[in-house]
């Protein structure tokens, strides 16, 4: 197999980089926000290098090719047989979510939420007047479940219009089956409650889990669901801005456009373009190659954790590059944590509390593994400092 470079270690300081530039100090090592430190696939800088050369960047139509791409991609990878009048183009998956929102909802109408989950869920909702219903996934054993029986009487409230699903889920690291699915489509369609579907993560799965479009289990999950996805999180694009809202029901379409059109998303730029098409025609290899190494970077957190961090506990990773650290056996809140990681060791990771859940930490493993050892070492510095301050109160 080729080999990507994905050991290398790349700065990113002084690029306008959220993740890294966010904080002054070359000291800090950010493990936060969801993009990687690795560079994307060859084939999609050759790409954007060629439309670079052109030199021209006025405004972008979207060519057949592209739509091409994305019915190739979802129909070879994963058996979704989708047509190009079903897809939506927009900027990005958060911008797809809240056009959403906004298209199939009023404001006061209720939208379910399964915590943890990604913050922009809560934002998208609230920035659309509408109100906020969680369903809690279960924690049973170092896992994550559904609850159903707590879903059927959420969705049972008439005011519940939408059901907001992450699949894979983030931060709890789920790849969903289809027989989960399929149960939950199943409770929103008896009480007319439509699925909206973020796949962002949906490349990212590890060996023995297997990702399965919403949309692709049933006509009914077809017709009860808008899916929104990108290439922006498995390919590490997702300044380039780029992301589709698939939907089979024209009505629904319509009324998401038009939510498109008053949020201002419709255009996109010509990079984000030239990178999906590149992506999905020709960047499969080394989509392979990287979740390879992702995966053996988790094992290895795994083994470091056992080791050295016993008494906090990993949560079991299915897919995406997000680990989600159960701490709760420290005493302490998430925020305190976070802020104190930053003080004293110069680590930046995830409060729990962002995502809805307090006493966990969400760590970013899309690194080369040396850093990756870095930022758990000085996790481990400063959770052996508590026990020695435990040690000298008590």
């Amino acid at each position: 197999m080729a080999d990507y470079g994905f050991d290398q270690i790349i700065d990113r300081h002084n690029t306008n980089s959220y993740k890294w530039d966010s904080v002054t100090g070359d000291d800090v090592l950010p493990m936060w926000v969801a993009d990687m430190d690795f560079r994307t696939a060859p084939c999609i800088i050759e790409a954007l290098r060629r439309r670079v050369d052109h030199g021209i960047f006025g405004y972008t139509r979207v060519p057949d090719r592209y739509y091409d791409a994305v019915i190739e991609w979802f129909g070879r990878r994963h058996g979704w047989s989708i047509t190009r009048d079903m897809i939506l183009y927009t900027s990005g998956v958060v911008p797809a979510i809240s056009a959403v929102i906004k298209g199939l909802t009023k404001p006061g109408d209720k939208v379910v939420v399964q915590t943890p989950v990604y913050n922009c869920f809560f934002s998208s909702i609230r920035n659309n007047g509408c109100e906020i219903v969680e369903n809690p996934l279960v924690y049973e054993n170092g896992r994550y479940r559904m609850d159903y029986t707590d879903l059927e009487k959420k969705v049972a409230d008439p005011d519940v219009r939408l059901f907001l699903l992450c699949n894979p889920h983030n931060p709890a690291g789920r790849v969903w089956s289809a027989e989960e699915l399929e149960q939950l489509n199943a409770i929103c369609m008896r009480h007319n409650v439509m699925v909206v579907s973020d796949e962002i993560h949906c490349e990212l799965v590890f060996p023995g889990y297997r990702f399965t479009p919403f949309a692709s289990i049933s006509a009914e999950c077809l017709h009860n669901s808008v899916t929104c996805n990108s290439p922006s999180k498995a390919f590490n694009t997702a300044g380039l801005q780029i992301a589709n809202i698939i939907s089979a029901s024209q009505e629904l379409r319509e009324r998401i456009d038009r939510a498109i059109n008053i949020n201002e998303v419709c255009d996109v730029n010509p990079f984000g373009v030239e990178a999906l098409i590149a992506a999905y025609t020709e960047g499969e290899g080394w989509l392979k190659a990287l979740i390879e190494y992702i995966y053996k970077n988790y094992l290895t957190l795994c083994d470091y954790f056992s080791e050295h961090l016993p008494q906090l506990h990993v949560t079991l990773m299915e897919g995406t590059y997000l680990v989600w650290v159960d701490c709760r056996s420290l005493g302490m809140s998430s925020d305190d944590m976070e802020h104190e990681l930053m003080v004293s060791e110069r680590l930046w990771l995830n409060s729990g509390t962002m995502y809805g859940t307090d006493g966990f930490m969400r760590i970013n493993i899309a690194c080369p593994r040396s850093r990756m050892l870095e930022g758990l070492e000085r996790l481990k510095n400063y959770v052996n400092g508590l026990k020695r301050t435990a040690k000298t109160q008590s």
